[in-house]
C-alpha cells in the first residue's frame, strides 16, 4: 500500500483520541491556524501537522513503548525538516485535554512568523 493510500485509510479510521483532538484542531479554531491529519511526510505519515508554523503533533498509543528508537529515528528526521514536534501520550488527551490544548497554543505562538 502506498503513503498516501495509508493516510487517506487513517483519516478514515481515527481512533477515538485522535477524533477528540482532531476536533479541537479542525476549522481554524486554535489561533486560527489551519491543521491538516494524517499527512504524509515520505516515508512517514503525521497525526496533525500545521503547516504554516511548522508545528506537528504526534499521539502515542501503548505500542509506542515499544518502538522508542524508531520513534526517536523518526522525530530526528521530522525536527531535521525544519518542524517542531509534540508528542501527547494518549491519556493526556483523554485525562487533560485542556492542558494538551495549551500546550499547542503556545508552541503555535512561539513559532508564530507575524
Amino acid at each position: 500500500m502506498n503513503l498516501l493510500t495509508n493516510a487517506k485509510n487513517l483519516r478514515k479510521n481515527q481512533t477515538d483520541v485522535e477524533q477528540i483532538l482532531w476536533q479541537k484542531l479542525r476549522s481554524k479554531q486554535l489561533l486560527n491556524c489551519k491543521f491538516r491529519r494524517q499527512v504524509p511526510f515520505h516515508p512517514y505519515i503525521v497525526d496533525f501537522v500545521c503547516l504554516d508554523r511548522l508545528l506537528i503533533i504526534e499521539l502515542d498509543g501503548s505500542q509506542h513503548m515499544d518502538q522508542q528508537d524508531y520513534d526517536n529515528k523518526r522525530s530526528a528526521f521530522l525536527q531535521a525538516q525544519g518542524y517542531t514536534l509534540l508528542r501527547f501520550w494518549n491519556n493526556e488527551v483523554i485525562d487533560n485535554l485542556e492542558g494538551v490544548l495549551e500546550v499547542i497554543m503556545l508552541a503555535l505562538q512561539e513559532s508564530s512568523h507575524d
